[in-house]
Formats: C-alpha cells, sequence, structure tokens
C-alpha cells in the first residue's frame, strides 16, 4: 500500500503545476461575457433586451417562489413600466462551469441591486444568483435561475 502511494505521489509531482488548476476556456470566456452584458440590460431596464436572454421554457426560483418567462415578463414589466428603475446591477465573484459536451454552462455569482422606487426611496439588496444557460441551435440562453437574498458584504 505504501509502495502504491508513493507511485501516486510521484506522479502528481511529475505533472505541470498548471494541470492542477482549472482552465479558463473559450466556453467559460463566453457566458463570462453574456453574464456582464445580461446583467448590464437589467441594469438599464431595457426589458426587450433583457428577456431575449431567456429561454422559452424557463424555470426561475426567486425569492417569492417558483415561476415561468411569461409570469416573470408580466410581473417584471407591471414593476418597471410603473415607474421603479434599477439604478445599478454589480455582479462579484462570478464562477462558470460548462458542460462535458460544451453545451450547457453554469454560472453562480454574487449580485447588489440598487433601485430607485417611483416613490423616491432608494434600496440596496444583495443576492445570490445561479443561471444555467443551454446552448441551442446554436444560441446561447438562461433556462434555469436560482435567485436568492443573500447577507451584506462584510466591511473590512
Amino acid at each position: 500500500m505504501k509502495t502504491l502511494t508513493r507511485l501516486i505521489a510521484t506522479c502528481l509531482l511529475c505533472l505541470p503545476l498548471g494541470a492542477l488548476a482549472t482552465e479558463i476556456g473559450p466556453v467559460e470566456k463566453e457566458i463570462a461575457g453574456l453574464e456582464q452584458t445580461f446583467n448590464q440590460v437589467y441594469a438599464a431596464n431595457d426589458l426587450a433586451k433583457y428577456f431575449a436572454y431567456y429561454a422559452d421554457d424557463l424555470v426561475a426560483m426567486f425569492p417569492d417562489g417558483r415561476t415561468d418567462l411569461k409570469s416573470y415578463r408580466k410581473e417584471w414589466s407591471e414593476f418597471i413600466n410603473a415607474g421603479n428603475r434599477l439604478t445599478a446591477n454589480t455582479i462579484s465573484g462570478l464562477i462558470v462551469r460548462v458542460s462535458p459536451l460544451g453545451d450547457e454552462a453554469t454560472a453562480s455569482y454574487l449580485v447588489e441591486v440598487r433601485t430607485k422606487l417611483k416613490t423616491g426611496k432608494l434600496t440596496i439588496e444583495h443576492f445570490q444568483e445561479t443561471d444555467l444557460w443551454l446552448k441551442r441551435e446554436g444560441t446561447w440562453k438562461v433556462a434555469y435561475v436560482h435567485y436568492s437574498a443573500a447577507p451584506a458584504p462584510k466591511k473590512p
């Protein structure tokens, strides 16, 4: 047993150090770029562009429950059209994982959302989000979202 353990340890030491690290490939970079743009469009309150990122069969898990694209589009459009506006949507800690076939990617991150309500009140909220992107007919779409409250970052 000791010989086998030494053999494995020796083989691991012979690997280049980079071989043990997770590489950032082209799909990870593409999804990271899509997440940046997707969140910028959301922050710009551009409903048509924002909802174009979603798959028609979206499943979304929000703090108030599970919803689909039709219901989410109706609810969020009513909120924005009532005069409420996002003023910032800042993401951090983005991690992207891609399926072995390269047609599915999961992106998770933290997000700080600043909103100016129609009453004039400003809010700052913190969330953790996971988006599941599926590549269908050559196009990436968000097919699943999990969005839940997160504690505010601790100040140093």
